[in-house]
């Protein structure tokens, strides 16, 4: 599993900071996760291929979230995509993006297709073989959802000295691999567990920005392999949260903790800050494992 920040600052972009945006590889997919101005010029530096890009999710209708989406799906037009690419996003995205396209007369030659959510409990919008995707309804000025993706249990391990110790029939592989107890030369019945080693853990990853502090999604978001929430704030400022529905370094650390998830990134920084380390050192006093979002940096989780 592997993050790649695009853009993890609040509000309007800089010279250097850009609003968010990040790619998700996980169960063979690429998901962009928010679309932020200047997204696909960040795409370019790190060298993602656009062609990988299937599933778009966009948090919120607010600028800083979505404004380099029009322009993204421009591009994809421009390069002769064929791949049909989905969006998922509140309520009126479909409206947004459709109307520039209308009126700009650029329409794509692949197909586009829409997701629009509008509920306020978590649901799965996203399913295959390998992950599924749910949302995580957050607490901001407009209607919001974060994203929480998860593997599915992997294949179990074939130990190959013990099929050949029990001589089984290479035909059998498959079944030994998805759980099944198979026969061994002399139609004995061989149990599973003397012949596999379980899959490894199945990773996860939640997406929380923007939101204010919800300490009821601790239960959603329970052992989480890695968390990235959002820390728009340091608690000198905390009395900003509450008008602007945004959080805190330290109060993205306390959900984290509550959650008992494994690694926290902290990300949407106000740009009131000269130095993100302050961040961390805030977070770390309530979660110690704290990793600070950068734009173009990438996180590999094994």
């Amino acid at each position: 599993m592997e993050v790649a920040i695009l853009g993890c600052y609040a509000a309007t972009p800089t010279t250097s900071h850009r609003p968010t945006s990040q790619v998700l590889s996980i169960g063979n997919h690429l998901f962009l996760i928010d679309c932020g101005e200047g997204t696909q010029t960040q795409l370019r530096r790190q060298k993602i291929k656009f062609s990988r890009i299937k599933h778009i999710f966009i948090s919120h209708l607010h600028g800083d979230h979505f404004y380099g989406l029009i322009g993204l799906i421009a591009t994809f037009g421009l390069l002769d995509r064929k791949t049909p690419l989905h969006i998922y996003g509140p309520k009126g995205i479909k409206e947004i993006i459709t109307l520039q396209l209308k009126l700009s007369k650029s329409w794509t030659g692949f197909p586009l297709y829409f997701h629009e959510l509008e509920q306020k409990t978590p649901e799965i919008i996203f399913q295959d073989d390998k992950v599924s995707v749910e949302t995580i309804p957050l607490d901001h000025r407009v209607y919001t959802n974060g994203f929480l993706f998860k593997e599915a249990l992997g294949d179990r391990k074939l130990l190959i000295d013990k099929v050949d110790e029990y001589q089984i029939d290479v035909a059998y592989y498959k079944s030994i691999k998805k759980g099944k107890d198979v026969p061994d030369n002399n139609g004995n019945l061989i149990a599973n567990k003397l012949l596999t080693a379980p899959p490894p853990p199945p990773k996860s990853y939640a997406f929380c920005s923007d939101t204010a502090f919800k300490p009821t999604l601790a239960e959603q978001l329970k052992n989480v392999s890695v968390l990235y929430h959002e820390a728009t704030f340091l608690e000198r400022h905390k009395h900003l949260c509450e008008k602007t529905k945004h959080a805190t370094a330290k109060q993205a650390a306390t959900l984290a903790k509550m959650a008992a998830v494994k690694k926290l990134i902290l990300g949407h920084y106000s740009t009131r800050y000269g130095n993100i380390e302050v961040f961390k050192q805030e977070a770390q006093q309530v979660f110690p494992e704290v990793l600070l979002a950068e734009d173009g940096k990438k996180f590999k989780f094994d």
